[in-house]
């Protein structure tokens, strides 16, 4: 009797325990590498206030974030670019049918105290400082991630900004062994101090205590107004196709997101992509040094999914 009770509690307790497993929801996201934070917090806050969900997040350049998607075939509930580009560019029509755009940031010169020149850096002098013989600059890979080619944007819009013919092949052709496959790669390289400067988000500086110097906004990326301006300078990134190669203009800095069309699990994604548009969610970006963008904007307001609308602004467009 005994041993027939034993095995019967066994049982139970197996089977309770694959209940509980099978009653897990699992999100996926895929992300651009400076949403760490924000998506690390949002994800921790969304669990807690709905039980029984788990988030899974996959951090990477936002343009490997969505080859994930297009050439490697992998499913996820929701995709978050650096770059409102990749979503409309890569992503829709085919694996997505909206995109809206949720954040901004703005690129600075980040480095330590210890960093060469630290104490003399500024805004007049940060190009001559960056090409010495005996300073070290890092960047990430135009080809993977938007903050590599916006590094590009910002070289070639310093040149005509200091009138300095040939600057931005100078910038870009120095220490290239120290270029990562995204922006938050660089982190550990600046914080054990094998390099002094990197070009990086305003946000991750924050996050990581790093100091930075802040750029004009002829070059920052960070002002609409200067949407004019920042469009004469380019890049080529790699396109849909292995081989092919587009054309990105330089523009103001949008951050923006999809819930794709297969996604496994649609209504909790629509439920996670509306909780990060709402004030709690502001409130994430906000303390993670990022500004969330107020209301939100979408490419095509009219593809938006009913439950978003209500956090667009009325002239998105």
């Amino acid at each position: 009797m005994r041993i027939l009770q034993a095995t019967v509690l066994s049982l139970l307790i197996t089977l309770t325990g694959c209940v509980g497993r099978s009653s897990v929801q699992t999100l996926t996201i895929f992300h651009a590498g400076s949403l760490s934070v924000p998506v690390r917090e949002l994800s921790k806050a969304f669990e807690e206030a709905n039980s029984g969900v788990r988030v899974l997040s996959e951090a990477a350049g936002s343009l490997h974030s969505a080859r994930k998607i297009t050439e490697l075939g992998r499913s996820c509930d929701i995709m978050l670019s650096a770059d409102h580009y990749v979503v409309s560019s890569m992503l829709i029509p085919r694996y997505a049918s909206w995109n809206i755009h949720f954040a901004t940031n703005e690129l600075v010169i980040a480095f330590r105290d210890e960093s060469a020149y630290a104490s003399v850096i500024s805004e007049e002098n940060w190009p001559a400082i960056l090409l010495r013989d005996d300073v070290i600059i890092g960047r990430s890979d135009p080809d993977a991630d938007p903050c590599g080619y916006r590094t590009v944007f910002v070289a070639r819009l310093a040149e005509d900004f200091y009138g300095r013919p040939g600057l931005a092949d100078s910038l870009l052709g120095k220490d290239t062994e120290y270029i990562r496959p995204k922006e938050v790669d660089l982190v550990a390289l600046a914080e054990t101090g094998v390099i002094d400067y990197m070009f990086q988000y305003r946000s991750v500086a924050i996050q990581h205590g790093l100091r930075f110097l802040e750029l004009p906004d002829e070059i920052n990326l960070s002002s609409p107004a200067m949407a004019d301006r920042y469009a004469t300078v380019s890049y080529m990134v790699p396109g849909k196709s292995p081989g092919q190669r587009t054309e990105v203009r330089g523009s103001y800095i949008s951050y923006s997101g999809t819930v794709t069309d297969d996604a496994p699990q649609k209504d909790l994604a629509m439920k996670f992509f509306a909780f990060m548009l709402s004030d709690e969610g502001a409130a994430i970006f906000r303390a993670a040094g990022q500004e969330p963008l107020r209301p939100a904007v979408a490419d095509d307001p009219a593809a938006v999914p009913a439950p978003l609308q209500k956090y667009l602004s009325p002239s998105s467009e």
